[in-house]
């Protein structure tokens, strides 16, 4: 060794792989290495890389590349200008990607996808594929991801005669790949959607016969004939005025088609075999049991009943019997064996025959119909739509439908396939012979030796060998009946010490089962108490106590609060209870009866064992929990609001949630359970709680899903509180009417419960009185009565200072900001609503806030301040979208369609105007879709398109005049022969 201190030596560094070069053509030119965008240089150097790229690898001349950019005009020096370019993007670019060749250039090299429009060729020919294959879906997908690669205009700010021809050229394919994956969106039954891209895409190209085709088919499929009429003598009177021809003869045909109500323009014009392979195929069908015994003869039977559904006939087999008889379990084998020969899925549903309120048919059809595939705003409001949709929707396929525990053949005619190929299984307690071409099957209880060998393989054959005489007693005492063998066999299975003669002994003296067999519920009753019996004491409380809430399920929140009881602890009783089949796991952390437990186990809970004020204070906690919870929702949406102030005190804290989302995401996820715990609490002691539980829940009333049970449940409050002699409940009561109607466009009747409200509140309830004050000025607003509304919303900003409640002062003064608008007081409707909202964004109100800028918006609109109208408007969207608020989202885009109408776009207005149209379809009443339809046609005629704008008109001014609306008078002349020459 030297002593020189040697130097480690250094490991080099792996190579780093350059970054790949990008292209894009589909918009303004633009190149990139990686992420990072280049310097493409002069509009002159654009068009040569651009004339390049569009080559795809082939060499260019020089002189091919001059008459490109310049045509039959070059400069000069046009040869040094093309070498200059060339040399500039050569340095810019990747060695070797721009070469020279020949005499002229080319690119080469570029990896896969590298150009834009390369990736789009590529996923058309997807969609072409896939489109051939019966996938419309996937095809629909990928037409998507192709169009969304377009930037703008093609080629942007490219100069050059080449340049005008690819952008000619390539925007027409655009439009083709756009006309294929809108008529794919016809073919998936998303009619509504179309409308609204339609109607745009009308307006902006409106020479293009097959978009005026597409639309109006789209119209007609959404119910809207007068207006696909109007479309094509829009169509025809522009072709003739701009180019002197007819309509091309498919259009005319279609016109002709829906004059005549053609049957065929319902249904997807695809073959048979394309509509066989959509991809949708709901496999709903709940497990079957593995322990299914017996009914051999049954299964046989319904099984070639079903096989018959393949040669020509439509199958409907309908099953009765009693109360856990096996209905159910039977009809789900049959149909798992039965897959098979329904490819093309299978659905199911609980009709809820058996309980207070039956599955509704449209609700169901609605469920079916997102099932199979089709959009949420494509599915039409009324059941006689919904039901011609879902069975053109199975028309060609093979699907079989299991419609268990209905309550007459008036719920299941709707629900049943119109053609042959598919079949319907349905169960119910009673006969239905009223059911036009359903085979019939009466299902009775076991034979001795069912029933034996399905309590055998439960509790084993082991402990049945020896004891078979017991064994016999034990299913004789049942009833022969499948769900009390089920459910006591259970039992015996869990407790090891258990032999089956202690079993037997138990049941010899269960008030004589067999002889009441024939009472119907009585016999399942019986067969509960197997089960009932053999509870601990502390299943037994739970299994009482659960059984009083009225909702559909119960969260494991609510059940501890039930119960009185840790979640842990609650979670264990409710988990073992589910193990004795006497409760159900209907997801996570949710639990629920079958209808006849919960009537059973309300039985137990109202006899002496359970007494009253344990069962009342059971549903005070319940509701205790509910109205806490609510108003930790409540104040987290609106900060500072002294409502959560004045509620009914609560014994139970309520969950608390870290954010909006999760504290909104519980108020929908309890809406059912909740809204059925306030209508169940209108008793003394539970009445005031209950209104303020539905207060403090007011934003279900405007999701457009819950509105309607909301307003049920409010009138309930209402009559329950006059009747009740309680003023102050009575008072908040009618306030929640007074919302629910104004909503709805019911003014008359809102502002007579509001009147009442404020009467009643006087002196006692100064919010409440404030709020009715506030909605009187509203309806006021919607009905003309402008010193009235101005007057009323006065009073409710000092009745709010005087409460010191912002969000409700905030409130008034932009809904007073509307008032001031209508009397032609813009500058000061702008300087009010800039306040309201102002105070709104300093509390950090998100969801009023957008109600705030939602009158901001109006007002700047009516100010000429167009930009900033639109601004504030597209923020109250985005809000109320996110907080699942229908009915204002519904109304924001109209007033945005409103603006942009005021600012000369009429074909977004159009656009934004039918999109309002489905979102408000089901909430927020006629009253405000004539308003809607008035601009619709506003933005039609302005497109050219006025025709179909009179169609809009002529159903608004219907609706107005129905309604006896002031605005008919404005609709009248709008359609009047001066206003339409």
């Amino acid at each position: 060794m030297d002593g020189v201190p040697r130097v480690p030596a250094q490991r080099r560094p792996d190579p780093v792989e350059p970054a790949a070069l990008r292209f894009g053509v589909l918009g303004p030119v633009r190149a990139w290495r990686g992420d990072e965008p280049l310097n493409t240089g002069s509009p002159q150097q654009r068009a040569l890389l651009a004339a390049l790229l569009l080559r795809e690898g082939r060499t260019a001349t020089a002189a091919e590349l001059i008459d490109a950019l310049w045509g039959e005009d070059p400069p000069s020096q046009a040869l040094a200008a093309v070498r200059t370019y060339a040399s500039r993007l050569r340095k810019a670019l990747d060695a070797g990607v721009l070469v020279s060749e020949s005499g002229g250039y080319a690119v080469r090299g570029l990896g896969e996808g590298a150009l834009d429009l390369n990736a789009a060729q590529d996923l058309a020919a997807r969609a072409e594929k896939a489109k051939a294959a019966g996938d419309l879906r996937r095809a629909r997908d990928v037409l998507d991801q192709a169009l969304a690669l377009w930037d703008g205009e093609t080629l942007a700010g490219v100069p050059g005669p080449y340049a005008e021809a690819q952008r000619v050229r390539l925007e027409e394919w655009r439009l083709q790949l756009l006309e294929s994956r809108l008529d794919m969106d016809l073919e998936q039954g998303c009619h509504a959607e179309a409308v609204s891209e339609l109607t745009a895409l009308t307006a902006a190209h409106p020479l293009r016969e097959r978009l005026r085709e597409l639309l109006m088919l789209a119209l007609y499929r959404s119910g809207r004939q007068a207006e696909a009429l109007a479309v094509y003598a829009d169509t025809r009177r522009l072709l003739a005025d701009e180019l002197g021809v007819d309509p091309r003869p498919g259009l005319r045909e279609l016109q002709q088609r829906i004059l005549r109500a053609d049957p065929g323009l319902a249904e997807p014009s695809a073959p048979a075999a394309e509509s066989a392979a959509v991809p949708v195929r709901p496999a709903q069908l709940p497990a079957t049991v593995p322990d299914f015994t017996g009914r051999a003869c049954f299964v046989s039977e319904l099984s070639d009943v079903l096989a018959a559904s393949g040669t020509g006939v439509m199958a409907v087999s309908a099953l009765a019997g009693i109360g856990g008889v096996g209905k159910t379990t039977l009809a789900v084998h049959v149909a798992h064996r039965a897959r098979p020969a329904f490819p093309d899925g299978q659905l199911y549903v609980d009709l809820q025959g058996t309980g207070p309120r039956a599955a509704e048919p449209e609700t169901v059809l609605g469920s079916f119909l997102r099932a199979l595939g089709t959009a949420d705003s494509a599915i039409p409001d009324s059941l006689e739509e919904r039901s011609a949709l879902y069975r053109s929707v199975l028309d060609g396929r093979r699907v079989l439908i299991l419609l268990d525990n209905a309550k007459d053949a008036a719920q299941v005619r709707p629900l049943l396939p119109g053609t042959s190929g598919c079949a319907a299984l349905v169960t119910s307690r009673v006969r239905m012979v009223d059911l036009a071409g359903a085979h019939l099957v009466d299902l009775d209880v076991m034979s001795p030796d069912e029933a034996l060998a399905l309590f055998t393989k439960i509790v084993g054959e082991e402990r049945v060998g020896s004891e078979r005489e017991a064994a016999l007693d034990v299913v004789a005492a049942c009833g022969f009946l499948p769900l009390a063998i089920r459910i006591a066999a259970s039992r015996l299975a869990a407790r090891r010490t258990w032999t089956v003669s202690v079993l037997a002994a138990k049941l010899a003296d269960e008030r004589r089962r067999l002889d009441e067999l024939q009472a119907g519920d009585l016999a399942v009753k019986a067969t509960f108490e197997l089960g009932y019996g053999q509870l601990e004491p502390a299943q037994a409380r739970a299994f009482r106590l659960l059984g009083l809430a009225d909702g559909p399920d119960i969260s494991l929140a609510a059940a501890a609060a039930v119960l009185d009881l840790p979640a842990e602890e609650t979670e264990d009783l409710l988990e073992s209870l589910v193990d004795t089949s006497l409760l159900e796991s209907a997801a996570p952390g949710r639990y629920r009866f079958h209808d006849l437990v919960r009537l059973y186990a309300r039985a137990c809970a109202e006899r002496d064992e359970e007494p009253p004020s344990e069962r009342e204070a059971a549903m005070s906690r319940l509701l205790d929990f509910y109205l806490a919870t609510a108003a930790g929702v409540y104040a987290i949406e609106r900060p500072g609001d002294r409502l959560v102030d004045h509620l009914e005190p609560t014994d139970h804290p309520g969950l608390s949630f870290g954010n909006r989302r999760a504290a909104r995401d519980w108020l929908y996820a309890e809406a059912v359970s909740l809204l059925a715990c306030v209508r169940q609490s209108t008793r003394p002691g539970f009445l005031r709680r209950a209104v303020d539980t539905l207060w403090a829940s007011v934003d279900l009333a405007e999701s457009g899903s819950n509105s309607k049970e909301y307003e049920g449940v409010a009138s309930a409050l209402r009559e329950a509180a006059r009747d009740a002699g309680d003023p102050r409940a009575q008072a908040r009561a009618l306030v929640m009417v007074a919302y629910v109607h104004h909503i709805t466009g019911r003014f008359d009747v809102a502002n007579q419960a509001a009147e009442q409200a404020a009467e009643l509140s006087a002196g006692d309830d100064p919010l409440t009185g404030c709020w009715a004050a506030n909605t009187r000025g509203v309806i006021a607003l919607y009905q003309n009565r402008y010193a009235d509304g101005e007057a009323h919303l006065t009073s409710a900003i000092e009745g709010f200072r005087a409460c010191q409640d912002r969000p409700g002062e905030a409130s008034a003064l932009c809904n007073l900001s509307r008032i001031h608008l209508a009397t032609g007081r813009t500058g000061s409707a702008v300087s009010l609503a800039r306040q309201g909202t102002g105070m709104y964004d300093a509390m950090g109100h998100a969801l009023k806030g957008a109600n705030g800028r939602y009158a901001l918006g109006l007002a700047l609109t009516q100010s000429g301040l167009l930009p900033e109208a639109t601004a504030r408007l597209t923020e109250a969207l985005t809000v109320f979208r996110d907080s699942r608020q229908r009915l204002w989202e519904g109304m924001s885009l109209f007033r945005l369609a409103e603006a942009d109408l005021a600012g000369g776009r009429a074909a977004q207005a159009a656009a934004n105007a039918e999109m309002a149209l489905t979102v408000l379809r089901g909430i927020g009443g006629e009253w405000r879709r004539g308003n809607v339809l008035v601009v619709l046609g506003h933005a039609l005629n302005a497109v050219g398109q006025r025709d179909r704008g009179q169609v809009c008109w002529r159903e608004a001014l219907q609706i107005f005049e129905t309604l006896e609306a002031p605005e008919a008078a404005e609709v009248r002349g709008l359609l009047a022969p001066a206003a339409l020459a």
